[in-house]
């Protein structure tokens, strides 16, 4: 910084600061520690929002969150050790989920290394797999480069998460180093001959189908897609918890690539002579544990649209590669010619009546709520632009396969299949979006792994929704143990606090569901409280899914 033509000092905690303000950063989650005071105090009056959390793991979730809805990195802030360790949790999400993150986290003094100090990790073995790249920042002078680098790495390619340690003494030197400016964002664009490739590809097929996935989308460019395909008139899907990248009730739409995929897509996906992957690395949960594409040759012709030259080919041959990230893609093809009478629109539109049908919730069920008329509840009374979060668990089935995403931006939930996720991220999307509704959906052993998050969104005024979905039992791990371990019930039961109290205890408010009637007034009157709310829905465990109960898969019925 310049002063009357001199450069003053500053602590490395202000370069941190001014580094972030360089680059945009409105807000940060944290949990403080005395490991990092100096950036803490930095952030006093700096115009940054600090989004104090109660633990590190809910931090980077909401990290995470940011970055998954703007694009740009969510930052989190975390103390050495344990809280770091904490925040692990977060950046197994981010990794896995292709989202741009960087975790700053306090260290130990420099001159206390190898010496196993009080909470000393060494991040770069910690963290390696959690993260695109671990630094630390050993000389104040350098924070300017290497904040600038971290935002480059956690955008560019396939956006991750970023690791800087910040050793505690080093926060507080007193230096002189440039100015900060913002990262220059890395773009790859298709070139001429491969979208030239790609039409007569596509032209010359009879059964071409797209799968949409991955992250580096924008609203222009799901917009743009969504009218090139009903020019083109070609079926479309998404990858698992990728739906808000295509509208579900658009005539191309065909469905839900992910998990319990509907099997009369999955037979679409396996035979089609033309398969257009833009933006997903279609890996574990979207190609059903790796059955729905051949490796590493597959039976269908296969275009791959990704931006990072890595993941081209790593599982997949590609008859055509593009290294490019969909937008760029998206902006290139926009303007293509269709055929005059494609050959596949009759099988297109069969496929989007097969949705349709697949995504029509039961009426009935198993105990006195049933999670079907819930659910068509919800699509007719909540607003189309609403953000839905969720953690991990067998309830998510009932969002997933039954609400239909319409607007991009609207969906929050990690592709990685981590609980705790759903409330941590209704906080933060709420944060980002306040004028919009959010809407958590948790399951009872999902909500408790980060439920201490509710008094974040309390104390910040976010009146967020959680249809915390209660039967009792860890859903998922116990619909696997009686499928492989019939009637022996091992360590999957669960028992629950008073959820209308725990939510009215934490100054929120709270409902309870026994009746399926009783949703909508309930949820209204959480919606009409204005406050942070959890409506607890009492679900019996035999509605473990919305085709089987617990007793037929117990009897393999």
């Amino acid at each position: 910084m310049e002063r009357n033509g001199e450069t003053t000092k500053r602590t490395g905690g202000q370069l941190i600061v001014e580094a972030l303000k360089a680059n945009g950063v409105k807000r940060v989650s944290c949990v403080p520690g005395e490991s990092y005071l100096a950036v803490l105090d930095a952030l006093y009056e700096s115009g940054i929002d600090v989004l104090v959390c109660r633990q590190e793991g809910g931090a980077a979730m909401m990290a995470d969150t940011w970055g998954r809805l703007s694009g740009e990195p969510g930052i989190c802030m975390v103390t050495r050790g344990p809280g770091a360790t904490n925040a692990s949790a977060g950046l197994h999400v981010a990794k896995q989920d292709s989202i741009p993150v960087i975790l700053f986290v306090g260290q130990i003094g420099r001159d206390m290394k190898e010496r196993e100090a009080f909470q000393e990790v060494e991040y770069r073995r910690a963290f390696t797999e959690f993260a695109k790249w671990v630094g630390e920042i050993d000389d104040a002078r350098r924070i300017p480069e290497f904040v600038t680098r971290a935002f480059s790495v956690a955008t560019s390619g396939r956006p991750g998460p970023v690791v800087l340690t910040l050793p505690e003494d080093m926060l507080v030197e007193e230096v002189e180093a440039p100015q900060a400016r913002s990262y220059t964002r890395v773009e790859s664009h298709p070139g001429k001959q491969q979208i030239d490739e790609f039409e007569k590809l596509l032209k010359a097929s009879q059964r071409p189908m797209v799968i949409l996935g991955g992250t580096r989308w924008n609203e222009q460019a799901v917009a743009d897609f969504q009218e090139f395909a009903s020019r083109f008139k070609l079926p479309v899907g998404c990858s698992f918890r990728r739906q808000m990248l295509f509208d579900h009730l658009h005539p191309s739409y065909a469905g839900d690539v992910g998990i319990g995929i509907n099997p009369s897509l999955a037979k679409e996906v396996k035979d089609s002579d033309l398969l257009i992957l833009i933006g997903s690395r279609m890996s574990e949960m979207p190609s059903s544990s790796y059955t729905l594409i051949d490796i590493p040759y597959p039976s269908q012709k296969l275009v791959h649209v990704f931006p990072d030259p890595e993941e081209i080919g790593r599982m997949y041959r590609p008859d055509l590669a593009i290294c490019a990230g969909p937008a760029e893609f998206v902006s290139a093809i926009k303007d293509l010619e269709p055929p005059a009478l494609p050959l596949w629109a009759e099988r297109k539109s069969a496929m989007h009546d097969a949705y349709l049908k697949w995504s029509t919730p039961p009426e009935t069920g198993p105990g006195e709520v049933h999670m079907g008329p819930i659910m068509s509840w919800i699509e007719d009374n909540v607003p189309d632009d609403a953000i839905f979060t969720n953690g991990a668990g067998n309830y998510a089935t009932w969002l997933h396969r039954f609400h239909r995403f319409q607007k991009y931006n609207t969906q929050s939930a990690p592709t990685s299949g981590s609980m705790g996720y759903g409330l941590p991220a209704a906080v933060a999307a709420k944060q980002l979006f306040p004028e919009r509704e959010v809407v958590c959906f948790a399951g009872d052993g999902c909500f408790m792994m980060h439920g201490q998050e509710f008094i974040t969104a309390v104390r910040y005024g976010l009146p967020i929704i959680t249809v915390l979905v209660n039967n009792g039992i860890y859903g998922t791990i116990r619909m696997h143990q009686e499928r492989e371990y019939p009637g022996r019930v091992s360590g999957t039961d669960l028992v629950n606090p008073n959820f209308v109290a725990y939510a009215k205890a934490f100054g929120g408010h709270g409902e309870l569901v026994e009746r399926t009637e009783d949703f909508g007034p309930a949820y209204l009157r959480a919606r009409e409280s204005g406050k942070a709310a959890i409506i607890e829905v009492r679900l019996d465990p035999e509605a473990i899914t919305p085709a089987k109960t617990l007793t037929q898969i117990r009897n393999k019925a």
